[in-house]
């Protein structure tokens, strides 16, 4: 369901409200953000020098460190008696970063939460159970307020309390839900032990983000729950999550709202535009902000790009799920490798279950990484027979091989019902 006319708005109406949007958010940092002014003046770069949306590669980029060095609240472009909320990163890469909002900010955030649950083909007659965590993290209220403004009803269970979970899922025939793609997982394992058949639900949507997930894991999780799952992307430094979604009916790349969030693709290590279709790291600069404008945010996230329009009708550049972070490299024997491939890998095999970590140690200067794994149930072969398959898989995916693959039962691998799941343990440091 198309929410918001913008969304379907040719390239250059759309070029044209970036630019003026550009101009005023260059503008509002130079003239109330110090950092922002020094930064601008050291590069010789003025407002005044910002005309089209091209001109955006002119600034400078802003980083998690920039955030830390300006902790609390430097990077706040109003006072304090214009904010009205406060949230925070998760802190999960670091100390958490604040963000502030307007009420102008809030109605924004509002607008972009209800186009993303419409682009999801979540209605207003629909009852959404809200299973991000509320409070200081911008998934719980950022839900909240978008299934509001789309005029759905919502339960705010919050995350965890998955008996509770459960029992509002059957008690009140919640339609959609929303929790990350681990939680997700977790939650099909329960019903399954409670003997509860998820086609019996009236469940038919979830909307799954807050951390990284591949394509076979999606599928795990509409065979197990009986649902579209639909992928949802945001970011605290930017507004939370309604930065970009999948349109439920092709499900194709998530529609980024250019009108509000500008996004480019660089090489991480030259910081070079890349053009569309090449893999790289998304940097975001907002374009309607006012506590808190943010000028080329680095997420660190890697993915790429395209604005061909979308099967949809939409118009709004598309960005691919996300398949890995810049900070999240891991290094092994001098070899670069990112947790996704491995996990892509495994769970193309129909035995694998998705549930994995893997360890990073070093013994005598050389690093090991192993992997662990749980099999599907009802995998009737040897543990070893599909650790072979899986050193199979992974060696010819990967440049360095890991040193140890063991195999154990379902329900091994410890679960966690709340927060960002941690797939990877460096005990290298």
């Amino acid at each position: 369901m198309i929410y918001d006319a913008v969304e379907t708005a040719n390239r250059e109406e759309l070029r044209a409200l970036q630019a003026e949007r550009l101009r005023e958010t260059v503008r509002h940092a130079y003239e109330n953000v110090p950092f922002y002014r020094g930064v601008l003046d050291e590069m010789g770069v003025s407002p005044g020098d910002i005309k089209e949306i091209e001109d955006c590669g002119r600034l400078p980029f802003t980083t998690k460190e920039d955030f830390r060095a300006e902790y609390p609240d430097g990077l706040f472009a109003v006072e304090w008696d214009a904010v009205r909320r406060i949230h925070a990163s998760s802190g999960t890469t670091g100390k958490s970063k604040i963000v502030s909002y307007t009420e102008g900010d809030l109605d924004v955030w509002r607008s972009v939460m209800a186009r993303s649950l419409a682009a999801a083909g979540v209605t207003a007659d629909q009852v959404v159970q809200n299973a991000y965590g509320y409070g200081l993290f911008t998934g719980g209220l950022g839900f909240h307020d978008g299934s509001e403004a789309l005029g759905a009803s919502v339960i705010p269970v919050g995350g965890g309390n998955t008996a509770r979970q459960i029992d509002l899922l059957q008690d009140l025939e919640s339609d959609v839900l929303a929790c990350t793609p681990s939680y997700c997982l977790y939650l099909a394992e329960k019903l399954d032990e409670q003997r509860i058949d998820a086609e019996d639900l009236s469940l038919s949507t979830v909307v799954i983000g807050a951390e990284p997930f591949t394509d076979p894991m999606r599928e795990e999780i509409e065979d197990a729950l009986d649902v579209t799952a639909v992928d949802v992307y945001g970011l605290s430094e930017i507004i939370g999550p309604g930065v970009s979604i999948e349109c439920a009916e092709v499900q194709n790349g998530l529609h980024i709202w250019e009108d509000h969030f500008y996004p480019e693709i660089i090489d991480p290590e030259t910081g070079e535009v890349l053009p569309d279709g090449e893999a790289g790291e998304l940097v975001l600069t907002t374009l309607t902000k006012e506590a808190l404008p943010v000028l080329r945010y680095r997420t660190g996230d890697i993915t790429s790009l395209t604005r061909e329009p979308c099967e949809c009708g939409r118009t709004h550049a598309r960005m691919d799920n996300i398949t890995g972070r810049t900070d999240d490299l891991l290094i092994v024997r001098g070899v670069n490798v990112y947790a996704s491939q491995i996990e892509e890998t495994m769970l193309a095999l129909a035995d694998v279950a998705p549930q994995y970590r893997i360890d990073l140690t070093r013994e005598d200067s050389l690093d090991r990484m192993e992997v662990t794994v749980e099999h599907h149930e009802g995998y009737g072969d040897t543990p070893t027979a599909l650790e072979t398959r899986i050193r199979e898989r992974l060696e010819e995916v990967l440049s360095v091989k890991p040193d140890n693959i063991t195999v154990v039962d379902p329900g091994s691998i410890e679960r966690t019902e709340v927060g960002k799941v941690q797939r990877v343990f460096d005990h290298r440091e």
